[in-house]
C-alpha cells in the first residue's frame, strides 16, 4: 500500500541449512566476533527470517537482498530460513522473543501488520526495532489461462452478480495486504466486502497451486508472484493495482485505466528483536544502506517492477506506528479486529 494515509484502504540463496523452530538453536546475541558494516570488513553472523512459506514474496525479497549483499561483499553469507505460521506472527512472536539478539532480523511487510490483529498475536511489531522499509509492490488481478474472464471488468460483473460464489485467494491472512486488496475491490465496485469469499494462503508459494488448480476464481497479490506464470502462459494478470502501468507487464491495464478507482501498493521491511544495540542496530541499517546503493539492488529492483521506498530507523518507526492505526482502522470495519 502507498505510504500515504489515503491510499492505504489502497526471492535466489539457497534455504537455510537449518530449518530453525521457534525454540531452535540461534545465533549467540550480541556483537561478539561480528564485524560492523561499516569498518571495511564483510559483517558476519547474520540470520534473516522469512515469516512464511518459501516462494512468496517476502522470501522471494529476503533472498534477493541477502545474495546482493554478499555478492556486493557487504555481509558474509546471510543465513535466510523460513518460519511459516499464523500469518507472520509466529515468526514475529520468534524475533520479539530474541530480545536482544542483534545477528537477527525478519523480513517482514503490511500482511505482519494485519495478521498481528486477526491472530490475536501477543507480540506485535511494537515490540521490535524498526530497521528499514525496502521496497513498494503493486498488486495484481490474476486468473488461471482457461479462466472465461478475459479482463477486468467481466470478472467484476461476474462478481458483483454473485460474490460468495466468485472465490479469491490471496497469500496473507485476513489483515494482510491480499486481503486488504480484494476488499478494497470490492468496496469501490460495489460489493459489500462483507459478502466476499476470500481464502487465505501462507505466501504466494501456496496461492499459484490454488490457482493454477482451479480451486479459486481469482488471484490477488502481488504482481511479482505471478511473473515467471505469465512468462510461461499459465496464468494472465487481468489488472495491476499501480497509478502506472508495469514496465515488467506492459500490455496489462491497471484498474484506474479499465474505469475502476483504485490505487492500491503494498511494501516490505525489515526489523529486528528488542533491545538490540546500537551497534548492531546500526550494523543492519548500514549493511541494508550499501546494498540499496549498490547497481546490483537498483537492478534487482527494475527487474522486479519493485518500487524505490527506502527508509531507515526511526523514519521506517514512525510509518510502521501509522500503519499499524490505518490497519486497525480499516479491520474494525470489517469486524476482524
Amino acid at each position: 500500500m502507498r505510504a500515504r494515509p489515503s491510499a492505504l484502504l489502497g526471492v535466489l540463496a539457497v534455504t537455510g541449512a537449518l530449518a530453525l523452530s521457534a525454540c531452535g538453536a540461534t545465533a549467540a546475541k550480541g556483537t561478539s566476533g561480528s564485524a560492523s558494516a561499516d569498518n571495511g570488513k564483510p559483517a558476519t553472523g547474520l540470520q534473516l527470517m522469512v515469516p512464511n512459506s518459501p516462494g512468496g514474496g517476502y522470501d522471494t525479497t529476503a533472498r534477493v537482498a541477502a545474495k546482493v549483499m554478499e555478492t556486493e561483499k557487504i555481509t558474509a553469507p546471510i543465513q535466510v530460513f523460513n518460519l511459516p505460521g499464523a500469518g507472520g506472527t509466529v515468526g514475529l512472536q520468534r524475533t520479539v522473543n530474541e530480545k536482544e539478539n542483534g545477528k537477527l532480523a525478519m523480513q517482514m511487510g503490511l500482511g505482519v501488520v494485519g495478521a498481528a490483529y486477526t491472530q490475536k498475536s501477543k507480540a506485535t511489531l511494537n515490540d521490535t526495532t524498526p530497521i528499514a522499509k525496502l521496497i513498494e509492490e503493486a498488486g495484481a488481478i490474476v486468473v488461471p489461462k482457461d479462466s472465461p474472464y478475459k479482463d477486468i471488468n467481466q470478472l467484476v460483473e461476474a462478481w458483483k452478480k454473485d460474490p460468495k460464489k466468485l472465490a479469491v485467494g490471496g497469500g496473507s491472512s485476513p489483515g494482510g495486504p491480499d486481503h486488504l486488496l480484494p476488499m478494497q475491490l470490492a468496496k469501490t465496485v460495489g460489493i459489500d466486502p462483507k459478502q466476499v469469499s476470500y481464502v487465505s494462503y501462507d505466501g504466494g508459494g501456496e496461492l499459484l497451486p490454488a490457482l493454477l488448480g482451479n480451486k479459486i476464481a481469482f488471484g490477488a497479490s502481488g504482481f511479482g508472484e505471478f511473473l515467471d506464470q505469465v512468462e510461461a502462459g499459465d496464468v494472465r494478470v487481468l489488472a495491476v493495482t499501480s497509478e502506472q502501468p508495469i514496465p515488467a507487464l506492459k500490455d496489462v491495464p491497471t484498474l484506474k485505466s479499465s474505469g475502476i478507482d483504485l490505487v492500491f501498493t503494498n511494501w516490505r521491511g525489515i526489523v529486528a528483536p528488542p533491545g538490540i544495540s546500537e551497534a548492531d542496530k546500526k550494523t543492519w541499517i548500514d549493511a541494508l544502506t550499501k546494498m540499496h546503493d549498490s547497481k546490483a539492488w537498483k537492478d534487482e529492483e527494475e527487474k522486479r517492477g519493485w518500487t524505490d521506498a527506502f527508509a531507515t530507523g526511526d523514519e521506517f518507526g514512525q510509518f510502521l506506528k501509522e500503519q499499524d492505526t490505518q490497519v486497525a482502522d480499516i479491520l474494525k470495519q470489517l469486524g476482524l479486529a
